[in-house]
């Protein structure tokens, strides 16, 4: 005494929550095999198909020097994503520093940088060092590098490019090994496009994305 449609859509739901039991458990099993791997910050979570993806990212991109460009929103946990990558490297045991770019003048940007002598500039009563200079050995976080300017971004590249800067005011290079890894809320081609960043910056910040 049963109505034949009605057990078709009993065993149809069954079937879909076994699948999706299956599933879960695939993907903890995963989760757990990659969380073995990698030192994870403890507020990096979640174990969705996206995340896992990041996660994958990370494992790779992490071993490398290869410069790193993290996109999305405010909040979305950038500057996490970019801890991860610098402890599952083998700088893990050097400097993190990290640089909010929108947080600083665009008067300052270079000095915070590349660090400046006493005398170049009003206001310089002491030598300071930069962060690229305090950053050796380790990585060094550009966050929201949307906002750094244009004359900035120029010496930026050359850094990149030849791994060496020299303060303000001074005569001589200083040389340094830096990982950069850069995080914008913004879209920067569409900044490139306008003018108001430099194509063969972005190039050089975009190798992983």
């Amino acid at each position: 005494p049963f109505k034949v449609e009605e057990i078709k859509i009993l065993v149809r739901k069954a079937l879909e929550q076994k699948k999706l039991r299956e599933d879960h458990l695939r993907l903890a099993h995963e989760l757990g095999e990659l969380k073995r791997v990698l030192k994870f910050p403890p507020n990096l979570i979640g174990s969705s198909p996206k995340m896992q993806r990041v996660y994958s990212l990370i494992r790779r991109v992490a071993p490398l020097k290869t410069n790193v460009l993290i996109c999305g929103e405010t909040g979305t946990g950038k500057k996490v994503v970019a801890r991860a990558i610098h402890f599952n490297s083998t700088r893990s045991d050097k400097p993190f520093v990290t640089i909010d770019c929108s947080e600083i003048p665009e008067s300052l940007m270079e000095s915070e940088l590349f660090g400046h002598l006493r005398g170049s500039f009003t206001g310089a009563v002491t030598n300071k060092v930069g962060l690229l200079k305090i950053a050796d050995g380790g990585t060094l976080f550009l966050d929201e590098i949307s906002n750094i300017p244009l004359n900035t971004q120029a010496k930026l590249l050359r850094f990149i490019e030849e791994q060496r800067f020299r303060p303000v005011g001074a005569v001589k290079d200083e040389v340094v090994d830096v990982r950069i890894i850069a995080a914008t809320n913004r879209n920067l081609e569409t900044m490139v496009k306008e003018g108001s960043f430099r194509q063969d910056l972005y190039y050089r910040l975009n190798v992983v994305k």
